[in-house]
């Protein structure tokens, strides 16, 4: 089985909770018995979710650069941006887990709405479904202007005959 691959509609229930499709729990379980996760608050406006070493192996290396944090501004926000968005989770035995209200709001997942869960093979994203249809637009649109792109390149290099 590939991890963390597919797309599910799922509900949020009426207090904040998701139940998790089957294949993305096995693939959370497979990485940490204890089905602890990571929620993490997008920027693009989704719900991300992934195993702790993943999520820690993601942030190792800006953690490493101590010395550098006192100095940037930057730094320091995406410490701040990194810590305020994201907090751990544990997957119930109903292979449920609880959104946090702020999150919910944040990534506009309403109780008692419909999300696309979608599989990113590092972990999963939750997305409103009218966000996820923006998205597929977007990473459409992207495609095709890296495809026109490639293809005037490659008749850039082309010899003349």
């Amino acid at each position: 089985m590939l991890a963390f691959c597919g797309e599910e509609r799922c509900t949020i229930d009426a207090n904040g909770r998701l139940k998790l499709p089957l294949q993305f729990i096995d693939s959370f379980l497979e990485q940490d018995k204890s089905g602890e996760i990571i929620l993490h608050c997008l920027d693009e406006g989704a719900l991300a979710l992934y195993g702790v070493a993943t999520f820690k192996e993601m942030r190792y290396r800006e953690l490493q650069q101590q010395d550098r944090i006192a100095n940037s501004l930057l730094m320091r926000r995406n410490l701040r941006r990194f810590g305020a968005m994201s907090c751990s989770e544990t997957i119930s035995r109903q292979g449920r887990i609880t959104l946090p209200e702020s999150y919910r709001k944040r990534c506009a997942l309403a109780n008692s709405s419909s999300v696309v869960v979608v599989g990113i093979e590092i972990g999963v994203e939750i997305w409103n479904a009218e966000r996820w249809e923006k998205e597929l637009e977007a990473i459409s649109s992207y495609e095709k202007l890296r495809a026109e792109a490639e293809i005037n390149s490659s008749i850039e290099r082309r010899p003349l005959l």
